[in-house]
């Protein structure tokens, strides 16, 4: 069991935290542009707003296991294959990025416009307003917005599994479903529960160091 549980979990956290970091890069690059371009943005492009608003809510609007298989052929081209644990980590991220942009897009708004303005006075830049400022006020926000990410994603992993992805969900279905050996879909639920619990309780600490 341990043979077949260890692989597993190595799996799942590899698709999880490559796709995360990844979403999370696009996303916060995506979001700031979305910050900037809005009517009453830094640089407001309504245009260039629309169009990224209309593709964020698209892909947003997919259901992970249909979008997985819709990607397969760009999933090929990029990877070289389509299913395989290398091969979930395109769709993962994809999956990923239009939810996290928004949670950064929705942290960045929090943020007080009187202190943009002061520094809009004192002769800040956009780029300095952006990272030096938005930024470092938001971090807590974004701290939490990345957590939830995580979680989502490693949910999102655990169906990949049903089209080859690999990972716990993999090893749920193929041993557990198709098996009929309960002892090892639920060690699969606890371990899920488990990395869930770990990395929210570990979101929440950085939150509260952030916060101070």
């Amino acid at each position: 069991m341990i043979d077949i549980l260890l692989p597993a979990i190595w799996e799942t956290l590899y698709m999880s935290l490559v796709s995360t970091f990844i979403a999370v890069v696009i996303g916060f690059f995506t979001a700031i542009i979305l910050i900037m371009t809005q009517k009453d943005g830094l640089t407001p492009n309504i245009k260039l707003y629309r169009v990224l608003d209309v593709v964020i809510n698209t892909l947003r609007s997919f259901p992970f296991i249909i979008l997985m298989i819709v990607l397969f052929p760009v999933t090929k081209m990029i990877v070289g294959k389509s299913i395989g644990t290398t091969a979930a980590i395109v769709p993962l991220t994809i999956g990923a990025a239009p939810f996290i942009a928004r949670l950064i897009e929705s942290a960045l708004k929090e943020v007080d416009a009187g202190v943009i303005e002061a520094a809009k006075s004192f002769g800040a830049g956009n780029f300095q307003i952006v990272f030096k400022i938005m930024f470092i006020e938001a971090l807590p926000g974004i701290i939490s917005a990345i957590t939830l990410t995580l979680i989502t994603v490693i949910g999102f992993s655990a169906m990949a599994g049903a089209v080859g992805g690999g990972g716990l969900g993999d090893v749920a279905i193929k041993f557990g479903y198709y098996r009929f050996q309960t002892d090892i879909m639920l060690y699969t639920v606890l371990i899920l529960i488990v990395l869930v619990q770990f990395f929210q309780s570990l979101g929440d600490y950085l939150y509260k160091i952030t916060k101070k």
